[in-house]
């Protein structure tokens, strides 16, 4: 079995290492594919390619078309948006993420920049503190859960909204669940933002939604960008001075935003989520293990496409 790690933007050199560990341990052909420059170079390496590691890289129909042999893909972390699962479907190749992996990595930053809100961007002026604070999660998956549990620790007053996600289990870590998104808004001063981008999730973040929030509102997108219809975040911006918009996920009116907010708007440069070297290790090393399972069990666990 040939196992190809393909990576635009690389792992960590320790995570390869032991990526390559459980490859080699496992009996099969590791092919590592980095710092690539041009998608030619990533058809060329998965023609023999029986598994595929990436992670922001994208498999589509072209490239699932070049590779022949190919039987699964994972996705090292929780977003799977960037592989077509219909195309690959119809191509007989299983699609896994790795859930849980990089949750911690992305829900210290969601509190980070909380804080980065809180004290004004640590522009010297007098700030405010996040306890005795309500924190609104919308989304009780992976991530959210560990944002409630760190919040904790700030001494936040935490609810949740998540439609899939069982009341009782909610409340059974000390968090009150709240029966729409709408009520979590209305509610909290902050909202930390994880739901996936989906055809009903897609533009669901507007200005009826965050016209809601109370006095000194402040949203962290850690998610995805397509979820915030961003022509309204403007306008709520615009009309609601207090409100402060933080994201991990670069908007494409990005220079606008820059322009017209620059004390309430903040972007990192880049995703940085889940750019740890614990969660590089993590989801990497998890992908690996995914893989090996699959071809000696037949293990889909985490298979997102069906």
């Amino acid at each position: 079995m040939k196992i190809v790690v393909a990576t635009e933007k690389p792992f960590a050199a320790e995570a390869v290492q032991k990526i390559k560990q459980v490859i080699d341990n496992a009996g099969f052909e590791f092919l590592l594919l980095e710092k690539y420059t041009d998608k030619s170079q990533l058809l060329d390496a998965v023609k023999e390619a029986n598994a595929i590691i990436i992670r922001s890289d994208i498999i589509d129909a072209e490239v699932l078309d070049a590779a022949k042999n190919l039987k699964i893909v994972v996705r090292a972390g929780a977003g799977y948006d960037n592989v077509n699962l219909e195309a690959a479907t119809a191509h007989n190749v299983v699609v896994m993420n790795t859930p849980g992996q990089n949750s911690n990595a992305v829900a210290e930053l969601a509190l980070a920049m909380m804080v980065y809100s809180a004290r004004n961007f640590f522009d010297g002026s007098s700030g405010s503190e996040l306890s005795g604070k309500k924190l609104g999660i919308h989304a009780y998956g992976n991530v959210g859960r560990n944002v409630a549990r760190i919040a904790k620790g700030f001494g936040m007053e935490i609810y949740a909204y998540d439609a899939f996600y069982p009341v009782e289990a909610i409340e059974k870590d000390g968090v009150k669940a709240l029966a729409s998104a709408e009520e979590l808004y209305l509610t909290c001063q902050y909202v930390s933002l994880h739901i996936p981008a989906t055809a009903e999730t897609k533009n669901s973040i507007n200005y009826a939604l965050l016209e809601k929030m109370p006095k000194k509102a402040v949203l962290i997108n850690t998610a995805r960008q397509e979820v915030i219809n961003e022509a309204e975040l403007v306008k709520i911006m615009e009309d609601r001075p207090d409100f402060k918009y933080l994201t991990d996920v670069t908007p494409k009116n990005d220079a606008e935003m820059k322009e017209k907010f620059p004390k309430r708007y903040f972007s990192t440069p880049k995703k940085m989520g889940a750019q740890t070297s614990e969660a590089n290790n993590n989801a990497g090393i998890a992908a690996a293990n995914q893989i090996v399972d699959f071809f000696k069990t037949g293990n889909t666990k985490f298979q997102v496409n069906r």
